[in-house]
């Protein structure tokens, strides 16, 4: 499941960030591992899109900031768009519209797709279920708007990196379950938290890193859960449903030298035993996040693209 080697280029790049001396968000107070997580993975509005446009829809928590990419592809076309519902990394407790910016980007120009990137809310302060409770009402909100967002209410997945993909499956879990939202038309999750288990072969492997440690998903679990027993909620830990079929056709991406690894390997076979659709594509060489350097990693530049594609062919 992991390489020899990290991908040279991975290497390369993993590298050039931390010679910037960064810490590992665990030993950090929350307020300096969002203003570190901001300056690091906020960037230069790339690739140009045609349409970004700033929104918000009235919550249960109250009001939800949302972004909106528009693709030239979607501009142009006189149908109405496929569209991503993201949510975007940081362990529930890091992250914002402009450090997701590149790779909402980088979907909608790909999968020819309008992608509403969710500022849902964040633990500690805001701990389990909220961002699962806004992660919902976002898809709700943009099939109720959909004539609004020129977009078809019948072609509307959700997407998610790291803890957005544990959100992404949360929302697919609650509309086939309690049925308070419409089911989306698929998922795409990378290298999503799916687990609770800090024992895994994955974890033992890649405990340092690189880019996510052990310790940094203990500090994001405390921050997030509530008190031990929502650890055992598959709104809050996807491997915790007892059923994972009947959902929404999955892709998930894995890496081989990510700690989540396992976990995402687990989710992805429970998918496909359990009776979900299910395109597993693994990356042994690379690292959690990879996909965030698609403009310096060739693997993630493919791997980008193979999302995508799966994208374009589900929606």
């Amino acid at each position: 499941m992991r390489a020899a080697e990290l991908d040279a280029d991975l290497a390369a790049a993993i590298d050039e960030i931390e010679s910037l001396g960064p810490p590992a968000w665990s030993d950090l107070s929350v307020e300096d591992a969002r203003r570190l997580e901001d300056e690091l993975f906020s960037g230069p509005p790339e690739p140009p899109v045609a349409e970004v446009r700033d929104r918000a829809f009235d919550g249960p928590h109250g009001e939800v900031p949302v972004r909106v990419y528009r693709s030239e592809s979607a501009v142009d076309d006189s149908a109405a768009s496929r569209a991503l519902v993201h949510f975007h990394g940081g362990g529930w407790t890091l992250g914002t519209l402009d450090s997701v910016d590149g790779i909402c980007r980088e979907l909608a120009t790909r999968a020819d797709a309008v992608v509403v990137s969710v500022d849902y809310r964040l633990a500690p302060e805001h701990p389990f279920p909220v961002a699962v409770d806004e992660a919902a009402a976002a898809v709700s909100w943009i099939a109720e708007a959909a004539d609004s967002l020129d977009v078809d209410s019948d072609r509307i997945g959700v997407s998610g990196t790291s803890a957005g993909g544990a959100l992404a499956v949360a929302a697919s879990l609650r509309a086939r379950d309690v049925g308070d939202l419409p089911e989306p038309a698929g998922q795409f999750l990378l290298y999503p938290i799916a687990g609770h288990d800090f024992e895994t072969d994955s974890y033992r492997e890649n405990a340092d890193g690189p880019l996510l440690t052990r310790e940094d998903m203990r500090w994001f679990y405390e921050r997030y859960l509530r008190s031990p027993v929502d650890a055992a909620n598959p709104y809050a830990v996807p491997l915790r449903a007892d059923h994972l079929g009947d959902l929404p056709p999955a892709t998930v991406v894995t890496a081989g030298f990510d700690p989540l690894r396992d976990d995402g390997v687990a989710l992805a076979e429970r998918f496909g035993r359990e009776g979900t659709a299910i395109e597993h594509r693994h990356y042994p060489a690379m690292a959690h996040g990879f996909c965030s350097l698609a403009d310096r990693v060739d693997a993630a530049e493919a791997a980008l693209s193979a999302v995508a594609a799966d994208v374009r062919d589900r929606l």
